[in-house]
């Protein structure tokens, strides 16, 4: 089953995407771009 998720920047810990996961998949880390910091960087899942 998929489940929605946060995506939070690394840098600003601005919370920017929405995103879906599998359960049983490991945690996401996607290189986004990020208003706040006005470039691209690492967003990771949420806990």
């Amino acid at each position: 089953m998929r489940e929605g998720i946060i995506l939070r920047c690394v840098d600003c810990k601005d919370e920017n995407y929405v995103a879906k996961n599998d359960k049983k998949k490991e945690k996401i880390e996607v290189s986004k771009y990020c208003a706040k910091c006005n470039k691209h960087t690492t967003h990771k899942q949420k806990k």
